[in-house]
């Protein structure tokens, strides 16, 4: 065997480690994807939705914050 030919041979698990680093890359590349779409759902879907309810929980409490003040100003004078 000449050093030439040495030099040729793959190193054992070169092309197990090249697919690996493959794979993983091919699945970060996938991972980045599917992390920009769920963040586009939330951003179009659950976030409006939340301003929505939060909305309308503080207009609740403020209408039984309202109500409470009432008690106590038409308990206040007894």
């Amino acid at each position: 065997m000449s050093p030439q030919d040495d030099a040729n041979q793959k190193a054992p698990g070169e092309d197990f480690g090249r697919k690996l680093n493959e794979e993983i890359g091919e699945a970060a590349r996938k991972l980045e994807q599917e992390s920009e779409r769920v963040i586009a759902y939330l951003n179009r879907e659950v976030v409006p939705a939340i301003r929505d309810h939060s909305s309308k929980a503080l207009r609740t409490a403020a209408e039984q914050l309202n109500r409470l003040a009432e008690y106590m100003d038409q308990n206040r004078s007894k």
